[in-house]
């Protein structure tokens, strides 16, 4: 599987609109509450995916990908490398355009899964820190 250069990465992070956080939590100490919220303040349209929760920020919380009513340009995975099949399959089924799997996330066979689908795949890595280092502009 192809690693993504930083001028596609920066690419993918601009045409986005809306991503979808899967493993979305509302404890403000969570990598993926301070993720969500950093890009939402980033203007994205943030959709929290965890069927603990109805809402994570002001933000209405889906059970899973396939619930949500509009397209989901990124997928970015907070969850164990060894959950992420299935959610790349539900990413696969709804079309999205990238999937994102988050620091420490790591599964081979569901970026190739994605890539034979289609989708872009970035794996390992943390959109809040690539996005800093790729489109914010620092003073």
């Amino acid at each position: 599987m192809k690693t993504l250069t930083g001028t596609e990465i920066k690419i993918i992070l601009q045409e986005a609109k809306t991503i979808a956080i899967v493993g979305a939590s509302d404890k403000p100490d969570r990598d993926s509450f301070k993720v969500m919220r950093f890009l939402i303040q980033c203007g994205y349209n943030v959709i929290p995916i965890n069927p603990a929760y109805k809402e994570i920020i002001g933000k209405k919380c889906y059970p899973n990908l396939s619930e949500i009513p509009e397209h989901i340009d990124i997928v970015d995975i907070f969850r164990r490398s060894e959950d992420v099949k299935q959610i790349v399959l539900d990413a696969v089924a709804i079309k999205a355009k990238t999937i994102w799997m988050q620091l420490g996330v790591v599964n081979e066979e569901a970026g190739q899964m994605a890539v034979d689908a289609g989708i872009n795949v970035v794996m390992d890595r943390c959109i809040k820190i690539e996005y800093t280092s790729l489109i914010a502009h620092r003073s």
